[in-house]
């Protein structure tokens, strides 16, 4: 029989692989039964992303070395490389877009080389450090053809996974300074941006993203801080900058925003009841705050806690991820 050609079918038939994957990291005794949950995260994670679009998103341009390089408009203020990640590239396509999207607007040129793979997060969290160590390696080979001013995750626990690459590899040169290189999102736009406050005074306003131009949201919104954000990288004030900027005075703070929802990289599937418990207290303290919308930086916790808001009956309360949110108000002139 023929089958769809479209890119979204192609990237489903993806999903399955990438469960497997995951579950070959668990012992024996603790796969079956998992794949219902994956199943299920996945089908909420659908109906909500349904109506994501960003129709300004960068032609990408092939370059010798097998990268794709989207391309700023005007002369570039640098160059960055962009790692798509395992999950995020699989289920949250449209955000790796959105996030190429947001770095382009401030001012950068995105590399994204063909042959990355995982970061070796999955496998490290796992306590495969052989399988780790290859991964990273592979990553330090596909990122190191060319200068870069930073290497972009948008992904908390891959992030976490990249700047350790030193203790993982510390017999090789490169790793340190990859390491050195690996920015969250949120981290290096905030940074951009007060290089472009400096850079104003000489120059009003170089991009949409230099004077944080966006539309402001009429949504009450809070913000959910990913462990592997929050205490494995020491990153709290940036994102809530950035969700500040477009909430302003409907933005409210979440009570135990630090606290673990229950994603916890594969504990969610070896520790259910304990990640249940976490999900539930999580989704309450949500429900506390009144937001309709809560912003967040990593895919397992935008599954967990879109799970939770669904068997809380509160499928009102939209989750997004902070490439999203921001997308989605950017101020677009003319």
């Amino acid at each position: 029989p023929l089958l769809p050609s479209c890119p979204p079918y192609k990237k489903s038939l993806l999903v399955p692989k990438f469960i497997r994957d995951a579950l070959s990291l668990l012992p024996d005794e603790m796969r079956e039964g998992n794949l219902p949950e994956l199943s299920h995260a996945k089908k909420s994670w659908s109906q909500e992303s349904e109506a994501r679009s960003n129709p300004l998103r960068a032609s990408p341009i092939l370059t010798p070395d097998s990268s794709l390089l989207h391309g700023f408009n005007s002369p570039a203020r640098g160059r960055v490389g962009f790692i798509r990640g395992c999950v995020m590239n699989v289920m949250f396509g449209q955000t790796n877009e959105n996030t190429i999207h947001l770095l382009n607007l401030a001012g950068y040129d995105v590399v994204t080389p063909r042959d990355q793979g995982c970061c070796g997060a999955l496998h490290a969290h796992g306590g495969n450090l052989t399988a780790a160590r290859a991964a990273a390696r592979a990553h330090l080979d596909a990122f190191g053809r060319e200068p870069l001013d930073a290497i972009i995750i948008n992904a908390a626990g891959c992030g976490s996974t990249l700047k350790e690459y030193s203790h993982l590899l510390p017999d090789d040169p490169r790793a340190a300074a990859f390491s050195a290189k690996v920015k969250d999102l949120s981290e290096f736009l905030v940074e951009s941006f007060q290089r472009s406050a400096v850079s104003s005074q000489r120059s009003a306003g170089s991009g949409p993203l230099s004077t944080l131009n966006f539309q402001h949201s009429t949504q009450r919104v809070t913000f959910h801080d990913a462990c592997h954000l929050a205490h494995a990288q020491r990153i709290t004030h940036a994102p809530r900058v950035l969700v500040k900027a477009v909430a302003g005075d409907n933005f409210v703070e979440m009570p135990e925003s630090d606290v673990c929802c229950g994603s916890a990289g594969s504990y969610n599937l070896t520790e259910p009841e304990m990640a249940e418990r976490l999900q539930r207290r999580k989704v309450e303290n949500i429900l506390r705050t009144g937001a309709t919308c809560i912003v967040t930086t990593n895919p397992g916790c935008l599954l967990q806690m879109r799970a939770g808001l669904d068997k809380a009956g509160a499928a009102h309360v939209e989750t997004i991820h902070l490439a999203d949110f921001l997308t989605r108000h950017l101020r677009h002139e003319g």
